[in-house]
Formats: structure tokens, C-alpha cells, sequence
């Protein structure tokens, strides 16, 4: 008999942190919605010469996004970045793989509202933080970390 208020307190707590995960989850959730405007085609609108470029978004699902970022000089590839926007558990991040780098790499949602994100990573090299911010049909994008910083602009572009 002993054991049964035990047994409870247990069980009580078990309820309340998995409601708690839900509730973060539906937040979260709630959230990546704010990510819409980021669909279809950008156009790179800072290149210089014969350079040009773009970001292309999909939604695949509610809790994921797909990104192709391509660099051109002249009909030549010169990069080529896939990005990720998904929800993990409770929380949203911005995968970057990059051709430079073994591995994707993964930074952490810190700041959503409705113009913009930031995402970061302060134990990577380059950058430690990502930061899209739009007005309308264009977006300024800025890498930065340790005192640097590049900033991309796009305009969407119409299907």
C-alpha cells in the first residue's frame, strides 16, 4: 500500500511532461506555419557580371521544407546548397549542406516573427548565424559570424 502514492506522483509527473512535449510540439507546429511566405522562386538580385543565382522552397509537409540554393557564372555551376526546414521533436531547424562541408550542417531556430528568421549554430566555423528577413517579394539574407558577414538579396520571382 505503501507504494501507491509513489506509483501516482509517478505517473502524474510521466502525464505532465508528456503534455508539455505536446504543447511544445503544437508550437513548434504553430511556428513553422510563419514560414510560408518563404515558397517558390528567388532570384539572386546582388550578382555582379555574369553571375546569377537563386533559392528555390517547397513544402514537403507541415513540418518540412525543402531548399536548393544554385549559383551561376555564366551556364556554369560554380555552387550548389541544399537546405532543410523541419521540425525536430520540439523544436525548428535550418540544415545547410554544402558541398564544402562532410556533413550537413544544423542551426537552431532562435528568432521567428513575421518578417524573418534567425537560425544559429555558435560551434560552427562559418557561419554561426543565418538570418532572412522579407518586405514584400524580396529577402535579404545575411550569413555572419566572428565580426563577418555577407548579405544575398532576392526577389521572388513570378511562375
Amino acid at each position: 500500500m505503501k507504494q501507491r502514492p509513489v506509483i501516482i506522483t509517478a505517473l502524474f509527473f510521466l502525464l505532465c511532461c508528456s503534455n508539455d512535449s505536446s504543447g511544445q510540439q503544437r508550437a513548434a507546429v504553430t511556428d513553422f506555419k510563419k514560414l510560408d511566405w518563404i515558397a517558390g522562386t528567388w532570384k539572386r538580385t546582388d550578382t555582379k557580371g555574369d553571375e546569377s543565382g537563386f533559392e528555390k522552397w517547397e513544402k514537403l509537409s507541415d513540418s518540412t521544407w525543402a531548399g536548393l540554393g544554385i549559383t551561376l557564372k555564366g551556364k556554369d555551376t560554380t555552387a550548389v546548397e541544399k537546405m532543410t526546414i523541419r521540425i525536430k521533436k520540439t523544436r525548428i531547424y535550418y540544415i545547410a549542406d554544402v558541398s564544402g562541408n562532410p556533413e550537413p550542417v544544423w542551426y537552431q531556430l532562435s528568432e521567428l516573427n513575421e518578417n524573418g528568421f534567425v537560425c544559429e549554430n555558435t560551434e560552427h566555423d562559418f557561419p554561426k548565424k543565418i538570418q532572412y528577413r522579407h518586405q514584400g517579394n524580396k529577402i535579404k539574407a545575411t550569413i555572419s559570424g566572428d565580426g563577418k558577414f555577407i548579405d544575398y538579396g532576392f526577389k521572388k520571382k513570378r511562375d
